[in-house]
């Protein structure tokens, strides 16, 4: 395929869109929002009393919107059946409170039945439903459970409040607390995967990555994730796309940490999307990261993480073109004066190495320069105070309102 090389504000642009695009005149399913599963560590995980006969109002912001959708809800890391009794659709009147309108709300089936068991280690799309959704509206998805999961599935970094009480309230129109306990509240997502639309001329982008991408110090319930406001952009566009956020707090590109490694969950999480037509791939501060967090580490064992992480972004390109998506590679932004990481000049050479291997002209399909966006001019390895969430290591609601205004839209128009 014949590359061109274009400077576009902060991108380059080294292959056509179109010669990537999947867009069709004819309606097909589109992912409109995913979520990227996990084993919730302990303190993120619900005590197994709390999911026994327990009903949980989960919110969602799409980014597409449709007049029928589907739901794929998620017992990826169950190692037994998960049964689900009943799976209920609704309007949500505030992310803030579990109140929905009932004049919206609508029962799931799946094979024309009310209630589920999904295998272990598995995914289940239930049946389409006719539900006028408008793009960046929210969606309250409502599940009881009788039996509590032998392994909970969950992604712990929702940015979003859910609702959960005992007994079966799947179309009350606010949740009600019982004598004994009130209605719990917790920032995470259980058995939620993905919502499809059914859209013409239109095609899904995954943002692969990491606690940058999920959006910690992004505002809760506000939806001012980078990927968040991408997709405001796209739906204001003549040719909207969805926005599928896929990252997972803690991730590595070669290890598990938080999560299975980017690698392991490729096929999963960029693959089995609906309708995925690009990719934008922000991996490997954590790798880089962790290497030397606990002691310093001789140069030979720098380069050989440099040359691993490179080896990886080449194994996820190699498996998404064979697949036909464009991969936009996003460079690694800077992390000195981390609290967490504490990183050494080797560990700031390690990241220019990286960063210049994705701003190579022969390697990603395109690239977002986010360190050079996010950087501060007098001291590019920090990031700039304005873009900073405290901590050094990832961006405030201002940075990552920033990150989401720098991809220009014609890199994704077909």
């Amino acid at each position: 395929m014949p590359r061109i090389s274009r400077a576009i504000c902060s991108l380059i642009l080294l292959a056509s869109p179109s010669a990537f695009a999947q867009t069709s005149t004819q309606p097909q399913w589109t992912g409109s929002w995913a979520s990227a599963q996990q084993i919730p560590e302990p303190q993120n995980a619900l005590p197994s009393e709390d999911l026994r006969d327990a009903t949980l109002r989960q919110i969602v912001h799409l980014s597409l919107g449709g007049s029928t959708l589907r739901i794929r809800l998620s017992n990826a890391f169950g190692t037994a059946p998960l049964h689900l009794s009943s799976v209920h659709i609704a309007r949500p009147l505030s992310p803030s409170t579990s109140t929905i309108d009932p004049a919206t709300d609508k029962p799931l089936t799946f094979s024309g039945e009310r209630d589920v068991t999904i295998p272990a280690g598995a995914d289940y799309l239930s049946d389409p439903v006719d539900f006028p959704a408008p793009p960046l509206s929210n969606l309250a998805i409502t599940l009881h459970l009788d039996e509590p999961p032998t392994q909970q599935t969950s992604h712990p970094g929702s940015r979003a409040t859910s609702y959960l009480v005992h007994g079966n309230q799947v179309s009350a129109p606010d949740l009600q607390s019982n004598k004994s306990e009130a209605v719990k509240k917790i920032d995470h997502w259980f058995f939620l995967s993905g919502v499809d639309v059914m859209a013409p001329s239109t095609a899904a982008i995954v943002a692969l990555g990491d606690s940058i991408t999920d959006g910690h110090a992004a505002t809760t319930n506000g939806n001012d994730r980078w990927p968040d406001i991408l997709a405001q952009r796209l739906a204001a566009s003549p040719h909207p796309l969805s926005v599928l956020n896929l990252g997972i707090g803690g991730n590595h590109l070669l290890t598990d940490g938080l999560g299975p490694n980017a690698l392991a969950r490729f096929d999963r999480d960029v693959l089995a999307q609906s309708h995925v037509s690009f990719v934008i791939l922000l991996e490997g501060v954590n790798d880089l990261g962790g290497l030397a967090r606990q002691a310093p580490q001789p140069p030979a064992v720098h380069q050989a993480m440099v040359q691993h992480i490179l080896a990886a972004y080449q194994q996820i390109l190699d498996r998404a073109h064979a697949h036909g998506l464009m991969v936009i590679g996003a460079t690694i932004l800077p992390y000195t004066g981390s609290d967490y990481y504490h990183p050494s000049p080797a560990d700031e050479q390690d990241r220019q190495a990286v960063n210049h291997w994705i701003r190579a002209a022969s390697h990603f399909d395109a690239i977002v320069d986010f360190d050079q966006i996010l950087a501060d001019p007098a001291h590019p390895d920090h990031l700039l105070p304005i873009y900073d969430s405290g901590d050094h290591l990832h961006p405030s609601p201002a940075g990552y309102a920033k990150m989401g205004q720098s991809i220009p839209l014609a890199l994704l128009m077909p």
